[in-house]
C-alpha cells in the first residue's frame, strides 16, 4: 500500500490591514499644562489589538506665554505600567519617589517604570516657563506582564543624541527609540518586545514597515497626510491595525511627522482604573491602599 502524503502550505498573509481607525476633536486639560487629545484608552473591544499599549494623549502644539508659575501635573502615583513621554517641542521636568528625575527637550523621550508603585509630578520646565513658547508632547501607557508588574521602579532619560535615525528617503527620517528597526537598535530598556518609531517626512514617498506577524501595530498621525489602503488619513487620526501580518504600506505626505507603536501582546487580563493598570479588582484595591499608607514614597 502506497501512502501519499500531502503538504499544504500555509503562508502568512504579508499585509497587515486596518482594524480601526478614529480621530478625537475634542481636548481636555491634564493638570494645567498639558492640553491633550486622549487618542488611546483601554476597553474590552480594543485590547486584543492595542496590548501592550494602554493609553495615549497627544498635546497638539500649543503657544504657551511667559509665566512664573509652572504649569503641569501635582503629585500622583502608578503601578503595574510605564510611562513614556516623547517631547516635541517645549521641556518637560519630572521627578518621582525613587529619586529618579530631569529635563527633557525637544527630540527627548522620558521613560518610567512605575513598577509595584511610584509617586511622581511633570511640569513645564523652569526655563521653559520664563520663555514661553510652543509646547508640544505625546504621553504614552505601557502595560506591564503580571510578572513584572512589581518589580523596582526605574527611570530612562533617553537623549535625542542616542537615538539613531535613519534615512527612509532623501527627506525622511525614523527614529529607533524603542526596539529595532531592521539591523539597527534603540537604546531603550523594556520588559517585553517593543517597537517605538517616531517619522518626520519632507517628501512625498511610499515607504514599507516590517513587523512580526502577530504584534499590534498602531499610527499616530501628529501632522500632515498619510495614505494607507487606498485611504487618506489627516493628522489626530490613529490607526489600529490587524495582528496578522508583516507590513504596512504607507505614502507619506511632505509634512508628515507620526508616532509607530508595535508590540508583543500580553495575553492577560486587565484592570485599569485611574493611575493603576493591574490584572485584577482585588489588586486595584490594594494598590489604592499602598498608595493611601505612603508605601509608594512621597516627593
Amino acid at each position: 500500500m502506497v501512502k501519499v502524503l500531502y503538504y499544504i502550505e500555509v503562508k502568512v498573509r504579508e499585509l497587515k490591514k486596518i482594524k480601526y481607525t478614529y480621530t478625537s476633536d475634542q481636548k481636555h486639560w491634564v493638570g494645567d499644562g498639558f492640553y491633550v487629545y486622549g487618542l488611546l484608552r483601554p476597553s474590552e473591544e480594543l485590547n486584543k489589538f492595542i496590548s501592550p499599549f494602554i493609553m495615549l494623549d497627544y498635546a497638539s502644539p500649543k503657544e504657551f506665554s511667559i509665566s512664573d508659575h509652572r504649569r503641569g501635573v501635582g503629585e500622583h502615583p502608578h503601578r503595574g505600567i510605564e510611562t513614556v513621554t516623547f517631547a516635541y517641542q517645549g521641556e518637560v521636568e519630572h521627578r518621582d519617589s525613587s529619586g529618579g528625575g530631569g529635563v527633557i527637550k525637544p527630540g527627548d523621550v522620558q521613560w518610567m517604570t512605575a513598577g509595584k508603585g511610584i509617586v511622581h509630578d511633570e511640569f513645564h520646565s523652569e526655563e521653559f516657563s520664563k520663555k514661553g513658547g510652543v509646547f508640544e508632547m505625546v504621553q504614552l501607557w505601557i502595560n506591564l506582564p503580571k510578572k513584572h508588574k512589581m518589580t523596582d521602579p526605574k527611570y530612562q532619560e533617553i537623549s535625542s543624541a542616542i537615538i539613531p535615525t535613519i534615512s527612509l528617503g532623501d527627506k525622511i527620517k525614523l527614529r529607533v527609540i524603542a526596539g529595532n528597526f531592521e539591523e539597527t537598535k534603540g537604546p531603550s530598556s523594556t520588559f517585553t518586545k517593543v517597537n517605538l518609531y517616531d517619522i518626520i517626512s519632507k517628501e512625498n514617498k511610499s515607504i514599507s514597515l516590517k513587523f512580526e506577524n502577530g504584534t499590534n501595530t498602531i499610527i499616530l498621525i501628529m501632522s500632515g497626510e498619510l495614505k494607507v489602503e487606498d485611504q487618506n488619513f489627516k493628522d489626530k487620526n490613529i490607526l489600529i491595525f490587524e495582528r496578522e501580518g508583516s507590513q504596512i504600506d504607507l505614502k507619506v505626505s511632505d509634512n508628515f511627522k507620526g508616532l509607530i507603536l508595535n508590540g508583543e501582546p500580553i495575553n492577560e487580563p486587565i484592570v485599569a482604573q485611574g493611575p493603576f493598570v493591574m490584572n485584577s479588582k482585588e489588586e486595584i484595591f490594594q494598590a489604592f491602599s499602598d498608595y493611601q499608607n505612603g508605601k509608594m514614597g512621597r516627593l
